[in-house]
């Protein structure tokens, strides 16, 4: 399939999601996720780009980027190749940890700028892993509703500005915008499976189709409060999948130890 030349903001404005090869979860556990904000912060000195928003979901990542110095391909490449150093050193593999094409659409006018950013802080609750965006702790919602000293990390001013001069009156019109529902469509995985670049045998698929025949995907078995079923699901995965503990233990983000003993 070729490869079309990316459409330019006007804004330098973009809605950009960067997703896990193979569809690969990207993160095992919180010091992943911790790791990959690290980075993202630390490269804006060198790129000189705004994070306006973010959402880390299991195997991919939404953020609103306003560029800067740099293009948001050189931007995101120099994340992605810090990212992946550390985590292939961590899980002790090699190869791309984010698939080589990013999706992006430019966003050129405040409405569709607050509309994408509603769309990232719900995709925690629209894949069903919390109930509320305030129960998600990764992603830039909070970063948003809290008064006082603006957050370092994440511009929260040029979007909470268009809603109102005052911050208390714009948080809370932010609030309220956030939680009404919408059926505008913006770039997302869309759930079909994507065939590789190249050939590559890929567990990933399999473990997430067991998981859906239990009603669950990578991220809810996690955070699975219910242990008795948590560890249900366990044994059926270990049953039906040729997956050992230590790989199920990289993929789902549970330890070894937990899944031994399920």
């Amino acid at each position: 399939m070729p490869r079309y030349a990316r459409i330019k903001s006007g804004s330098q404005v973009y809605h950009i999601m960067l997703r896990g090869i193979n569809r690969m979860p990207i993160f095992l556990d919180d010091n992943d996720r911790n790791r990959l904000l690290e980075t993202i912060y630390r490269m804006k000195k060198e790129g000189e780009y705004e994070i306006l928003a973010y959402c880390l979901m299991g195997n991919h990542v939404h953020l609103i980027m306003k560029e800067g110095k740099d293009t948001i391909e050189k931007s995101l490449k120099r994340i992605g190749v810090s990212y992946a150093y550390y985590f292939n050193k961590k899980y002790h593999r090699v190869g791309h940890v984010f698939q080589d094409r990013f999706r992006s659409e430019a966003i050129e006018d405040d409405s569709y700028l607050i509309a994408a950013a509603r769309y990232i802080h719900n995709n925690p609750v629209q894949a069903g892993i919390v109930e509320t965006v305030v129960d998600y702790p990764w992603s830039s919602y909070h970063d948003y509703v809290k008064t006082g000293k603006a957050s370092e990390k994440v511009n929260t001013e040029i979007l909470l500005s268009i809603l109102s001069e005052d911050e208390a009156t714009a948080i809370g019109f932010f609030k309220e915008y956030t939680n009404q529902t919408s059926e505008e469509k913006f770039i997302d995985t869309d759930n079909k499976v994507e065939k590789p670049e190249k050939p590559v045998l890929n567990p990933v698929w399999k473990l997430e189709e067991l998981l859906k025949s239990h009603g669950y995907n990578l991220d809810q078995i996690r955070y699975l409060e219910d242990k008795k079923k948590r560890n249900q699901i366990l044994r059926a995965v270990k049953e039906q999948s040729s997956l050992s503990v230590r790989e199920l233990s990289r993929l789902l983000g549970i330890s070894k130890d937990i899944i031994y003993r399920a």
